[in-house]
């Protein structure tokens, strides 16, 4: 007993709620109910948040008692994850110390175990682009699919290849392709815009609704439109009904389709033609690439709407090996005469 109170840290919890003996699993309910009284975190987040620390850390953690959550233990833990991925391990790192930071504040324990960790080292990235060729075979497989006679249930309503233009036609993610409004469509200016300004969101245990704003603030953009695109919406305006919030893409029951089954379905739909590994963003790094390699990378990170081009040239551009050609034709005029 004696040894017990020596090793007592002088901040043992004033509140009554939490102390230094408290089991983690207690602390992770008073986390989870401070981040609902905060209210800053959207509903998306916070699941996320919550789902991260069910399966990656309380298994781990759950029975210790907060002082024996030390530097050492939490930096053996979250190396371990991250010797199998890097994305699980800072997952864990993140929820970890945001409920350890909470008995911090609550005096239960002096200081944050995960702050002192070792750094995590990510991975080097290799995003990688769509050539054309491989788009073409896209839009043809899409176009085709389950487009025979005789086949059980409805045919497709061409919705997934329209989804694909205006991806391709805006660099927008598949929830604010999804979010697209008709109010949010100008076809008439020049050049005719797409206002990108929410996004598709599935809350747990609720509908999934249309959420009035994007990922991030940057995220809310107005973009031109390329021809092919901007046939493809006015294809979808004819369809939809004339109501301003109309949203383009909707199931049968006129409800918002859900990033999800828009995933799957395309999934399905390539896999079938032996085509793997395409997802939304796969669209999403095309166009980045794209725009890079004819304007540079500011314009293709104000199109993708980051508040940072490191963002875009370390998850979104695909590298090449070959300079600028245009030192080519510098060079020239150093030939001989």
């Amino acid at each position: 007993m004696k040894e017990r109170i020596a090793a007592r840290t002088e901040t043992d919890g004033v509140n009554g709620e939490l102390t230094a003996d408290t089991r983690f699993r207690e602390l992770v309910s008073v986390w989870l109910q401070d981040l609902e009284l905060e209210g800053r975190l959207a509903q998306s987040t916070r699941e996320l948040y919550e789902r991260d620390m069910r399966t990656l850390v309380t298994p781990s953690f759950a029975d210790l008692a907060l002082r024996e959550i030390t530097v050492s233990r939490v930096d053996r833990f979250l190396k371990k994850h991250a010797q199998t991925s890097y994305s699980k391990a800072k997952h864990a790192k993140v929820v970890l110390g945001l409920a350890l930071g909470l008995a911090v504040r609550y005096d239960a324990i002096a200081r944050n175990p995960v702050q002192a960790t070792a750094r995590l080292r990510r991975p080097k990235p290799t995003p990688t682009a769509l050539s054309i060729e491989e788009i073409q075979r896209i839009r043809l497989v899409v176009a085709g699919w389950r487009s025979g006679s005789g086949l059980p249930g409805p045919k497709p309503d061409g919705q997934l290849g329209a989804i694909i233009e205006v991806m391709l036609g805006t660099s927008a993610r598949i929830g604010e392709v999804l979010a697209l409004r008709r109010c949010d469509v100008n076809l008439a200016g020049s050049p005719p815009t797409a206002r990108i300004c929410g996004t598709i969101v599935s809350p747990k245990g609720q509908s999934t609704l249309r959420q009035d704003h994007p990922k991030t603030e940057s995220s809310s953009r107005r973009v031109a439109l390329p021809s092919f695109a901007a046939a493809t919406m006015r294809q979808r305006l004819a369809i939809v009904g004339r109501d301003e919030e109309q949203l383009l893409f909707h199931s049968r029951n006129g409800t918002p389709l859900t990033t999800n089954n828009v995933r799957r379905q395309l999934r399905v739909v390539l896999e079938a033609a032996g085509i793997s590994g395409v997802t939304p963003h796969a669209f999403r790094r095309t166009v980045a690439t794209t725009i890079h390699r004819e304007a540079g990378v500011d314009l293709a990170a104000a199109l993708l709407g980051h508040s940072s081009r490191d963002i875009t040239i370390e998850h979104y551009i695909e590298r090449t090996d070959l300079v600028d050609p245009r030192t080519a034709a510098a060079l020239e005029a150093l030939a001989p005469e």
